[in-house]
C-alpha cells in the first residue's frame, strides 16, 4: 500500500513555516530594538542639551556692552544679562492662556530701551493671574519709571500657541503715530494702574491682550527699533505684582524614555511568543504524541 504524498511533504512544510516565522521574528526584533536604541539616543541628546542650558544659566551675567556685541544671540541662549535702560510701559502686551503652576493667566511683556543705544529688546517681565470674573480686567502691576537695571536671561521669542483667527491689520494712521513716538515720551506714561483691554492707547487697533506676539510684526506696529531675533526673561523674586517662576524648556526626555520602554517591551514580547509557539509548544505536542 503506497504512502500518502501529503504525509511525506508535511515535515517539509513545517520546516518551511518554522524558518519563515523565525525570519519574521528576527526582522521584527531587529526593528524594535533599533527603534528603542534610537529613542534612548534622542533622550541622551536632550539630556545633554538640558545640561548645556543649566550650564549657561549658571554663567556670570553679561553686561550691556557684551550683550550688544552679540552677533548671534543663539550662541548665548539662556545666559544671564544685566542691562540698563527705560521701560516703555505704554507698549506693554499681555499674552493670554499662559500658565504658572497650572493656573491660567498672562505673561506680561514690555519693550525695554537700552541706555545709550538706539536698540530696544522685548522683556518677558513675569506672570499675572487671570481675573476669572472679567477676562479683560488685568491685575495691577508696577512699572518703574526712569533709568532702571534689569537682570534677565536671553530667551527665544515668545512661543506661539494655536489660534483660530488672525488679528485685524493695524490702521496706517495709527501705525504712523506709534512710529513717531520716542522712547522718552512712551516711558513717561503713568504706571501702576490696573489697565483693561479696551483702554489701550498704544495697541494700534488691537487689544493689549493677545494670544501670540510676533516680534517683527510688533516692531512694525510700534515703530520701535526692536530686536527681533531674541527676547529676554526677567529673573529674580516676585515683585511689581509679577511672578517669575518660569517653566523649564519642555524637552520631552521622559517621552523618549517611555517610547524606548514600549519598543523594548515589544521586543521582549516577540521573543516570548517565538519561544512559546516555535519551541515549547511543538515540543509539548511531540511528547504528547509519543505518549499516545
Amino acid at each position: 500500500m503506497s504512502a500518502d504524498p501529503s504525509e511525506a511533504t508535511r515535515p517539509h512544510r513545517r520546516a518551511g513555516r518554522f524558518w519563515l516565522v523565525t525570519a519574521v521574528a528576527l526582522l521584527t526584533l531587529a526593528a524594535t530594538v533599533s527603534l528603542g536604541r534610537w529613542q534612548l539616543s534622542r533622550a541622551a541628546q536632550k539630556e545633554a542639551l538640558q545640561a548645556e542650558i543649566d550650564a549657561s544659566k549658571s554663567l556670570p551675567p553679561l553686561d550691556q556692552e557684551a550683550f550688544l556685541a552679540l552677533g548671534d544671540a543663539a550662541t548665548a541662549m539662556h545666559r544671564p544679562v544685566r542691562l540698563h535702560g527705560l521701560w516703555l510701559a505704554p507698549h506693554t502686551v499681555y499674552l493670554d492662556n499662559r500658565q504658572m503652576h497650572g493656573v491660567p493667566g498672562f505673561y506680561v511683556l514690555t519693550p525695554f530701551a537700552l541706555e545709550g543705544t538706539e536698540q530696544t529688546v522685548l522683556i518677558q517681565r513675569g506672570w499675572i493671574q487671570r481675573n476669572f470674573t472679567d477676562r479683560t480686567k488685568l491685575e495691577a502691576i508696577e512699572t518703574p519709571s526712569g533709568l532702571v537695571e534689569v537682570t534677565a536671561r536671553i530667551a527665544p521669542p515668545p512661543a506661539h500657541l494655536l489660534e483660530l483667527g488672525k488679528a485685524e491689520p493695524a490702521a496706517p494712521a495709527a501705525s504712523a503715530a506709534a512710529a513717531s513716538a520716542t522712547p522718552a515720551a512712551t516711558a513717561a506714561a503713568p504706571t501702576g494702574a490696573a489697565p483693561t483691554a479696551a483702554a489701550t492707547p498704544d495697541a494700534v487697533g488691537s487689544s493689549r491682550i493677545r494670544q501670540n506676539l510676533g516680534l517683527e510684526a510688533f516692531r512694525a506696529e510700534t515703530g520701535l527699533p526692536l530686536r527681533i531675533d531674541v527676547s529676554l526673561q526677567q529673573t529674580g523674586p516676585a515683585s511689581e505684582g509679577l511672578q517669575r517662576e518660569w517653566p523649564a524648556p519642555a524637552l520631552g526626555v521622559e517621552k523618549h524614555y517611555g517610547y524606548a520602554f514600549q519598543w523594548f517591551g515589544l521586543s521582549a514580547l516577540v521573543v516570548l511568543l517565538y519561544v512559546w509557539f516555535q519551541l515549547i509548544a511543538p515540543f509539548r505536542r511531540a511528547r504528547l504524541a509519543r505518549r499516545g
